[in-house]
């Protein structure tokens, strides 16, 4: 009786919201309907989780196939994954934080873990850097030609950082790159003799400028020469 009355209670809890039993330091259970926001990436209610040991491809990434046919990877990724998901209740363990403060963990729905489905269906690589949880069917995925392993693919965390350290501005309108250097910070604009070989790092505080009196009032320099 005891336990028909905990899992009616239950029942009705997910029914009604996420069941959260994760602490402050997103260690613990995390039950309910998931959104998608990419690949990897769940928000359970107010919570943003991260799915632990994958790394897929990011919404704006693309892949070529041997015979040189682009297609949308990063869509398509965030795609299944919705599919997936959709109308289902996810179950995560939270194991932690990453660094912006989203909750880490290995989620499943219907008893299908998210993770090893994305990369043994060559939708995602496995996070080596944080785990080896999914090594083993990364390589199988990969031996098999699965998903994108039949396509040109660049690893989600190269195309992060090439993302970052670009050469074409965001905003045509602004392409004056404000460059951080040992000799300062230095703004090039379109035509000039560095101008297409620098990059630009907003990591770094590194930005792009609309005008060249934009650039002086924010403290860049014009190259010397």
């Amino acid at each position: 009786m005891v336990k028909k009355w905990l899992m009616t209670a239950l029942f009705v809890l997910i029914a009604a919201g996420p069941l959260f039993a994760a602490n402050m330091a997103g260690e613990g259970v995390i039950l309910g309907k998931a959104r998608v926001v990419d690949g990897d990436t769940l928000r359970i209610g107010a919570i943003p989780i991260r799915l632990q040991g994958i790394d897929a491809p990011e919404i704006k990434q693309t892949c070529r196939t041997e015979h040189g046919v682009e297609w949308a990877c990063g869509r398509v990724v965030t795609q299944v994954l919705t599919k997936m998901v959709k109308g289902r209740t996810v179950s995560c363990i939270g194991t932690g934080l990453d660094k912006y403060g989203r909750t880490l963990a290995k989620c499943s729905v219907d008893g299908q873990d998210i993770g090893a489905y994305l990369v043994e269906n060559g939708l995602a690589l496995a996070y080596r850097k944080y785990s080896s949880d999914y090594v083993s069917a990364e390589i199988r995925a990969a031996h098999s030609d699965t998903g994108f392993w039949s396509s040109a693919v660049q690893t989600p965390a190269a195309f992060r950082v090439a993302a970052q350290q670009s050469t074409k501005p965001p905003n045509a309108a602004c392409a004056i790159k404000g460059n951080i250097s040992k000799g300062g910070r230095i703004y090039h604009v379109p035509g000039s003799k560095w101008y297409n070989k620098t990059k630009i790092d907003p990591r770094a505080g590194e930005r792009w400028f609309c005008s060249v009196s934009d650039a002086q009032k924010a403290g860049w320099r014009a190259p010397h020469g």
